[in-house]
């Protein structure tokens, strides 16, 4: 009866984290995976050839500045709610979720550098990957920012980025590893699950950032497989998005119609 019992108690506990980790994804990055699937079957719909659309990565919600300024850091702040769920659901007695996945400042130089040099290994090859694809027609024209030119433009855009960089990597690397080592899937079944999560809510600018970004989830994953400590990457991803969202912004603002979109 006590085997039983203990066999019962924990096929309910495998239950329950199955379902945690499908409701976690369904309010976070599952959802945009699923938005950017069908998104990206509606372009494939068109006439236009998918180089010749775009993708805007950060737009205008209001016409007014002020409450465009009011709905962007309120989309940055509900978007960082799942992060705190999930450091939230990641927290027992007598564990720091932060210490458990490496999301500290007690290695600050070791993950800055790691960090930078992540950044450096994914940023040259992502960018010519995307000049690749958008010249062979399997990737949309990624419009970075299409926001005003207004005093908090640019302090908005790196919210954006670190909005970006928490919201992915804690959730899809330090959370999802977590508990998928939990359920007791292999090493490398977890890595490539995150890798095509992350490609797949990229879908939306087509195939070439899926490719980039299952790539990049593969490096990712090996890195945090390695150092256990999701700090290196949230870095990394942060100081991709900042040179992507505010360099575009910079010559949009410089240079006006020289970038698409602008």
């Amino acid at each position: 009866m006590t085997d039983k019992r203990a066999e019962w108690s924990a096929a309910r506990s495998r239950t329950r984290m199955i379902l945690e980790i499908v409701i976690v994804l369904a309010l976070s990055l599952g959802q945009s995976a699923a938005y950017s699937i069908v998104a990206i079957f509606q372009r494939l719909t068109r006439t236009e050839a998918l180089a010749e659309q775009t993708a805007t990565i950060n737009r205008p919600l209001a016409d007014e500045q002020i409450f465009d300024l009011l709905y962007q850091l309120m989309g940055v702040a509900f978007a960082l709610a799942p992060v705190a769920l999930v450091l939230y659901l990641l927290w027992q007695p007598g564990r720091n979720p932060f210490r458990a996945i490496g999301f500290d400042l007690t290695r600050p130089g070791r993950d800055v550098g790691w960090g930078v040099l992540l950044a450096a290994v994914i940023g040259i090859p992502g960018i010519l990957l995307y000049l690749a694809g958008n010249a062979l027609g399997i990737t949309v024209t990624i419009v970075p920012t299409a926001l005003g030119t207004y005093w908090w433009t640019l302090p908005v855009l790196i919210l954006a980025a670190a909005r970006a960089a928490l919201e992915e990597e804690i959730i899809v690397v330090g959370y999802l590893f977590t508990r998928l080592r939990e359920l007791g899937w292999k090493p490398w079944a977890v890595i490539g699950f995150s890798a095509v999560l992350r490609g797949s809510y990229h879908l939306y600018q087509g195939f070439g950032p899926f490719v980039g970004n299952v790539i990049m989830g593969i490096l990712f994953g090996l890195a945090y497989q390695r150092w256990g400590r999701v700090m290196p990457l949230v870095i990394a991803h942060f100081i991709l998005d900042v040179l992507s969202f505010t360099g575009y912004a910079l010559v949009a603002s410089l240079i006006p119609g020289f970038l698409p979109g602008t």
